[in-house]
């Protein structure tokens, strides 16, 4: 299968390639710099030069291909207050896949995260659906497409996805904190929860999910259920040799930043029907095992110090 990946030289893209390319898949990777392009190219993929906000590339890159793993997101308009324009750029270039895709058959796989559910107070499920918001339009979006002929399927994503490839993400921003804090902070009780997945698993799932997923699928790349954010928190400033303490809720937005809103979330995320649905079963390491490695802190030595 010929698939057009967007965000192919990011986090997830960087495992997600070479996943596809070892299952015998043609990839053709969106690249708007050389950097990108040169990292591209030495994974084995073809490079398609273009933008997020081209709509006639990204069509035409689409009608091409086999089938779509839209990844892109405009993670740095969100670390600089620019989350509507990320929101809105994204549901653009789904549209735009829309109209390349519509009545064709194709897979397209989307991808959405579980922070959404937060605050239903249980264990969000692949069966929970909500009717309107921020990235909640982009995901209803790609999955109404299963009625114009599109095998259209959404990846939610745990606020942790974790592993040695992860150098951007919410953990590598937590301990950017604590490092200029000097504190691993939680909130409250810390007892709220996240769940998270190994990078490696979550492009196991994309791969499963353009190959098999029912149209109309929602998916969960969850492999831990739920961390509680103090161990989270614990780990870290283990690693840092700094103490983990409680930030006060109305502290929270000065501490973290941008993550102020965000870490006092609990947000426990089943993958049950995910696993029944594809045969994926998460087989790397969870998240405090992985912590514990050291990867994210420079190697095992600066668990003596800072």
């Amino acid at each position: 299968m010929r698939v057009f990946v967007t965000g192919a030289s990011g986090h997830i893209g960087s495992a997600l390639v070479p996943e596809l390319l070892e299952a015998g898949h043609k990839v053709v990777g969106l690249a708007r710099s050389d950097k990108s392009a040169a990292a591209l190219a030495a994974a084995g993929a073809d490079v398609y030069r273009g933008e997020l906000d081209d709509p006639d590339g990204l069509a035409d890159a689409a009608a091409a291909a086999d089938g779509v793993i839209h990844l892109a997101f405009k993670h740095e308009a969100l670390r600089a207050g620019g989350y509507a324009d990320a929101v809105a750029s994204d549901l653009r270039a789904i549209e735009t896949f829309a109209d390349a895709l519509a009545g064709t058959g194709k897979p397209l796989v989307g991808t959405s995260g579980t922070l959404m559910l937060a605050g239903l107070g249980r264990t969000g499920t692949e069966a929970d659906v909500l009717g309107a918001g921020p990235r909640i339009d982009a995901e209803n979006a790609v999955i109404a497409l299963a009625g114009r002929g599109v095998r259209s399927s959404v990846v939610r994503l745990p606020p942790t996805v974790h592993s040695s490839l992860d150098h951007h993400g919410f953990v590598p921003t937590l301990i950017a904190i604590a490092r200029e804090k000097g504190v691993a902070g939680y909130v409250g009780d810390g007892s709220n929860r996240w769940p998270a997945g190994h990078t490696l698993d979550v492009a196991r799932l994309y791969r499963l999910a353009l190959e098999d997923a029912p149209a109309g699928s929602r998916l969960h790349a969850v492999g831990d259920e739920g961390v509680p954010f103090s161990e989270i928190a614990a780990v870290i400033g283990r690693h840092l040799n700094r103490p983990a303490v409680s930030i006060p809720p109305e502290q929270a937005g000065a501490h973290f930043g941008f993550l102020g809103s965000l870490v006092a979330l609990d947000n426990p995320t089943s993958s049950a029907r995910t696993q029944e649905l594809l045969g994926w079963q998460p087989i790397q390491p969870g998240l405090i095992e992985d912590l514990g490695q050291g990867h994210y802190f420079g190697g095992p030595a600066e668990a003596s110090g800072s």
